[in-house]
């Protein structure tokens, strides 16, 4: 598109279902590199991947091509199929519905990133539902427990 110029940072996050462990340190690099795939065959940057055992952090450059609701869709269908395609698991991996998506501006970039990276730190101190709805607060999103991830547990890692 000529005369057309964007500037989008967004960061994603979503959960396994049932938020059961189930992204393990012996696939863990390889789910990562799969889903770099997926965003950058949509035309997307990706900025930063990281996943812990029950959830995933991704950041992008967004390409206004993709809306995010599709993209989103995409790298959990494909990526829950690719998990189950490679029997990593004794069960069938799904990821839970819903997910959480946050813009940033250019010069938030490098604190998402590392924020993103450290997420094994940041886990020893938060559980993912304390650090979700920290987010949330932070962006001043309303939102009501019922609505967000199912919550089995309060595991710090």
């Amino acid at each position: 598109m000529a005369n057309t110029y964007t500037q989008l940072y967004i960061h994603l996050v979503f959960a396994v279902k049932h938020r059961d462990r189930l992204i393990l340190p012996s696939f863990k690099d390889e789910l990562m590199k799969y889903i770099t795939g997926i965003i950058q065959n949509k035309g997307n940057k990706l900025l930063a991947i990281n996943t812990m055992p029950d959830h995933c952090h991704i950041f992008i450059g967004l390409n206004p091509k993709n809306p995010i609701s599709e993209l989103v869709k995409n790298i959990k269908l494909a990526s829950g199929d690719f998990i189950n395609d490679k029997k990593w698991l004794k069960g069938k991996f799904h990821w839970q519905e819903g997910y959480g998506a946050f813009s940033y501006s250019h010069s938030q970039i490098d604190n998402v990133i590392k924020y993103i990276l450290n997420q094994e730190k940041h886990h020893k101190k938060l559980s993912f539902k304390e650090e979700y709805k920290k987010i949330l607060t932070s962006f001043n999103i309303e939102y009501q427990d019922a609505f967000l991830f199912d919550w089995f547990d309060d595991v710090k890692y």
